[in-house]
């Protein structure tokens, strides 16, 4: 919102949840390709191209993933930063220090969890921590908003800073509502899976969008162009009722880290684990060394560039746009190329040329925005 304002900002969200629904669709009917369920992202497209992009599909699924865990290990310290800064005000324990931890927190958490079916109970806490953040963030930004002079909805940047930004933010709104795993999503559907994946996909696009829709407008009409991208940052209010939405936000994002950390998790564990009870001795002891691994250099990423919203920007570009549009897009005009008339191929092709020169134009902008904030802040910065 900050970089677009109110009527870029509202529009911006509104379509990126169109045509993000639009592209997920056409994906999830690609879940049976070739005459069986295709319940990997790089084994459809090794189906429908051959071996090496399965290969450049896996590769960007996987950098997808690991910058989608870098920006969660970033938000949960900033979380755990927010909550000590309520208590201490002596600057002692700095945002490296916290992201440290948080990333140990989940290394913890995942050492546990030995697959994603394996969540079940946690998922529902995460939905409770998520509802509790958005309640809490919400209430507190309407009374700000009601209680605060006029704000300053301004874009805060110079001419070409404004192109750049802008670009970033397309970036970070498609970023926003794909996850570059549908068809690993879609293989826990029961049958008919594409016609359920539809309806879930409806759902969260219309519904399920509302609460994302409230804490996003709610927090910019209150705080303008000074509004953080982390919005506890801005709220005031009681400390307690701060610090449990600090606490929620924290532990949301410690169990919602292991879902996207899945099929990394799952491609260890099968290319290098053992079988038998995945509590045993050994079982876990892997774990322990090949996720705990992984989980370090995450961490260390995160505390090393701590800039969350840049982060956000090129991973849409350099995966999100990619792997939701450009490919999904391309796919579906192959496989049902014999089905679609005139109008459709054109209206796909379309989305296909637009999409790729996005990508390349908004991995220039993420770029240049990491770079100058690079200038503006040292490597292992306490934001």
């Amino acid at each position: 919102m900050v970089p677009l304002g109110w009527i870029g900002g509202v529009v911006g969200l509104l379509l990126a949840a169109a045509i993000s629904l639009y592209a997920n669709i056409l994906l999830a009917r690609l879940h049976e390709v070739g005459g069986k369920r295709q319940i990997r992202y790089r084994d459809l497209a090794g189906h429908i191209y051959g071996r090496k992009t399965y290969c450049l599909t896996w590769a960007l699924q996987y950098i997808h993933l690991f910058m989608i865990n870098t920006g969660y290990i970033i938000l949960a310290g900033q979380g755990l930063k927010a909550i000590y800064v309520l208590y201490r005000d002596d600057d002692a324990l700095k945002l490296p220090y916290c992201v440290a931890i948080a990333g140990f927190v989940c290394a913890l958490f995942a050492f546990g969890i030995p697959h994603l079916s394996a969540l079940r109970i946690w998922l529902g806490f995460s939905t409770f921590f998520s509802l509790v953040f958005i309640v809490i963030a919400s209430v507190l930004s309407l009374k700000d908003g009601l209680n605060s002079p006029a704000r300053d909805y301004s874009i805060p940047t110079s001419h070409w800073n404004k192109v750049f930004s802008t670009i970033g933010a397309i970036a970070n709104l498609v970023f926003v509502y794909n996850t570059g795993m549908l068809p690993e999503i879609q293989a826990t559907v029961k049958e008919p899976a594409i016609k359920n994946m539809e309806k879930a996909l409806w759902f969260q696009f219309t519904i399920g969008g509302l609460p994302l829709y409230a804490v996003t407008f709610l927090g910019y009409w209150a705080y303008g162009s000074s509004t953080s991208t982390y919005l506890l940052q801005n709220v005031r209010g009681p400390v307690w009722v701060k610090t449990v939405a600090n606490t929620a936000s924290f532990l949301q994002t410690v169990i919602t880290l292991h879902i996207f950390a899945s099929p990394m998790y799952e491609y260890l564990d099968t290319k290098y684990g053992r079988g038998g009870n995945p509590f045993a001795f050994h079982n876990v002891l892997f774990r322990v060394s090949i996720r705990g691994g992984y989980l370090t250099i995450n961490t260390l990423v995160s505390a090393l560039l701590p800039f969350l919203g840049d982060f956000m920007t090129l991973t849409g570009a350099l995966s999100s746009i990619p792997l939701t549009f450009v490919l999904a897009i391309h796919m579906y005009l192959i496989v049902k190329k014999k089905q679609l008339s005139v109008p459709e191929k054109a209206w796909h092709w379309l989305n296909f040329v637009g999409f790729t020169f996005l990508a390349v134009i908004a991995a220039i902008a993420a770029m240049r925005l990491i770079a100058a904030d690079s200038k503006t802040y040292y490597l292992f910065a306490d934001l």
